[in-house]
């Protein structure tokens, strides 16, 4: 299972059939790795990457979101966590150390949504000390791939507020 999990990891978009035979083993055995990976919760899912300096990506705003929480009595960071994890337009969202104490990724429709979204939302929580909100203008490199360097010759940044 743990070739498995190394091969998944690589990113590369391989049917169990090719991953048998880069591994050396039994389409069957592959099949049963992934299975097992998926009942333990190991692999949760898996999503293409995509360009999000090309016209057909431009569709959403991106933004990365620093909160500074006040533990709750009972649960400490992780009910405040839970609670913001659970919104939709949250991508993802993690427990730092440092400055702030939630780091939070996220998508919506414009930059107006997200600044509604931190204000109405976030802001809102009980809890909540303070955000600082970084909208995302140009990607360079996207979940481990170097972006079209094609697209990066203009200096005009691919959202414009």
């Amino acid at each position: 299972m743990n070739k498995v999990l190394d091969l998944l990891r690589e990113g590369s978009a391989l049917s169990t059939e090719e991953m048998a035979n880069i591994l050396h083993m039994e389409t069957s055995e592959v099949q049963a790795a992934m299975k097992a990976l998926q009942e333990q919760e190991i692999l949760l899912g898996w999503r293409p990457v995509f360009n999000p300096n090309r016209p057909e990506s431009q569709q959403t705003a991106h933004a990365v979101i620093e909160i500074k929480i006040r533990p709750q009595v009972e649960g400490g960071y992780d009910r405040i966590a839970d609670r913001i994890s659970r919104f939709p337009q949250v991508e993802s969202c993690y427990l730092m150390s440092g400055a702030y104490d939630l780091l939070v990724f996220m998508e919506a429709e414009s930059l107006q949504a997200i600044a509604a979204f931190v204000f109405e939302r976030l802001a809102a929580i009980d809890g909540v000390v303070s955000t600082a909100t970084h909208f995302m203008l140009r990607a360079y490199k996207e979940q481990g791939y170097r972006v079209d360097a094609g697209t990066l010759h203009s200096d005009k940044p691919v959202v414009s507020p």
